[in-house]
């Protein structure tokens, strides 16, 4: 465990803590992507199966494990009953079909070894990288986002990026090596480079989030 993996699963409970704060304080789900949320709890269940043979192998990340779970599924609930009402399925238009596909044919060709769990764990890591782009793409087609909802993107994409370093970290200091993760994270943090420019040069600065005209 490294400094880097710490910070970045921190971001990640805190991306988590604001959403659902967002939600609650102004009992509506607006502006959030539901796909994103989907295809963000298919990650976590797909690539944390191994919970059920190796909870006591760590329990830092048993513990991580079910969080992310259990909070993922709650903000689907929340979205879909709760705050249903207040979601716009006409601007979460994303086909995040093409994603899954992509992410299954990407973990089919180029798994480290072919069994069922690493299958799985390797479809995950592609889906990660790409499973705010429904939430992006949102913020695209509105040309505007809340200002919590900034910080909730923001949190989440620190998280990923944080993990490159983590990886970096594992291959000089331990010598283990994960090009998938370490590829796929690099892919995460690009798509979200558009993102943090505008949220450094505007909510940084106590601005409105809007994108440029």
């Amino acid at each position: 465990m490294n400094i880097f993996r710490i910070v970045a699963d921190l971001s990640h409970l805190l991306s988590i803590f604001i959403l659902l704060h967002k939600m609650q304080i102004t009992k509506s789900c607006a502006g959030i992507s539901l796909k994103s949320q989907l295809l963000y709890l298919l990650v976590y269940v797909s690539r944390y199966l191994d919970i059920f043979w190796t909870f006591n192998h760590s329990l830092y990340n048993s513990f991580m494990k079910i969080i992310f779970i259990s909070a993922s599924a709650y903000t689907i609930y929340l979205m879909r009953n709760d705050y249903r009402p207040t979601h716009d399925p006409n601007i979460d238009t994303f086909k995040s079909r093409y994603l899954l596909c992509g992410a299954a044919i990407l973990a089919i060709i180029f798994p480290y070894k072919y069994s069922g769990s690493e299958l799985l764990w390797t479809f995950s890591i592609w889906l990660e990288s790409v499973a705010i782009l429904p939430q992006l793409f949102m913020v695209q087609r509105t040309g505007e986002a809340e200002t919590i909802t900034t910080h909730y993107i923001f949190a989440l994409g620190v998280y990923r990026a944080l993990y490159i370093p983590n990886w970096l970290w594992r291959y000089f200091v331990d010598g283990y090596k994960d090009p998938i993760a370490v590829l796929a994270g690099c892919v995460q943090t690009l798509l979200y480079m558009d993102f943090f420019y505008i949220y450094w040069t505007k909510v940084m600065k106590g601005k409105k989030f809007e994108l440029p005209v």
